[in-house]
């Protein structure tokens, strides 16, 4: 792929092999700093599922995952398209929906029979962590850091990465985080649940490639339907968690019957 057709790509690249997409963030002489045509991109590849895939890998090429927003975006001229200038002037309906197409860039990496994997390394910034944080699962480097400092910027942080980022470490910490704006180092994002695993920056490709391999090692059937349980029982209460566990199993078994 030229230069050329990356940018006009958003400088997102994707891979398939078999049941795993790979999408990339190539764009690293500039830490794959991120425009409205990454996320425009990144829904693409969303768009694009099929039934057959079962893990998404996100990364970033070079010594970044994603340094964030392209620094050209937080222009006040209204003629950069999708710029702070540009929405800030917009109908405040109108500068919603824009923003609702850039979140769907986001949130199909929790869709339904998948699962989503972000390897990690270096700076994952603004809108770099919350592209980490929108999937499921997290590996990274020792000199991974994640921050987010919209609030410090005027700003509120508005890719999908709040919700998440509550999920994950709870309430508390998640506020202070956000406020703050502060880095988040590896050791601190492993103690807190926000990474699955932190390894070394030459151990990164193999170590989400183990992780893939036991991803898809189970019955895809039965991997599905866990994910979704694992999922809904963040917001279930223990009688609606209960019978949909019930409702899985008898489908399970029944399958299991049929021999499917």
């Amino acid at each position: 792929m030229t230069t050329s057709d990356l940018e006009n790509d958003g400088w997102v690249r994707t891979s398939r092999d078999g049941a795993v997409l790979t999408v990339t963030l190539d764009r690293a002489d500039q830490l794959n700093a991120q425009t409205p045509a990454t996320w425009s991109a990144l829904a693409r590849a969303g768009a694009s599922l099929d039934d057959d895939v079962r893990v998404v890998v996100v990364r970033g090429e070079g010594r970044a995952f994603s340094a964030g927003l392209d620094r050209s975006m937080f222009s006040a001229d209204p003629s950069t398209s999708g710029g702070l200038g540009d929405l800030g002037r917009r109908d405040p309906q109108e500068a919603q929906e824009r923003i609702r197409e850039y979140q769907a860039g986001f949130r199909w990496l929790r869709s339904p029979g998948i699962v989503s994997v972000a390897a990690v390394q270096g700076h994952a910034i603004g809108a770099g962590a919350q592209l980490a944080l929108a999937c499921d699962l997290r590996v990274i480097t020792h000199d991974a850091q994640f921050r987010l400092p919209e609030a410090t910027l005027g700003l509120v942080p508005d890719l999908t990465g709040t919700s998440t980022l509550v999920e994950l470490v709870g309430y508390s910490r998640a506020l202070e985080i956000c406020l703050t704006g502060r880095a988040v180092k590896a050791a601190e994002a492993s103690a807190i649940g926000l990474a699955n695993l932190v390894v070394e920056g030459v151990d990164l490709d193999s170590a989400v490639a183990d992780l893939v391999a036991a991803l898809t090692a189970p019955p895809v059937g039965a991997s599905r339907a866990t994910a979704a349980l694992v999922r809904s029982a963040v917001r279930n209460d223990f009688e609606t968690q209960d019978a949909a566990e019930r409702a899985a199993q008898v489908e399970r078994l029944r399958a299991l019957v049929a021999g499917s």
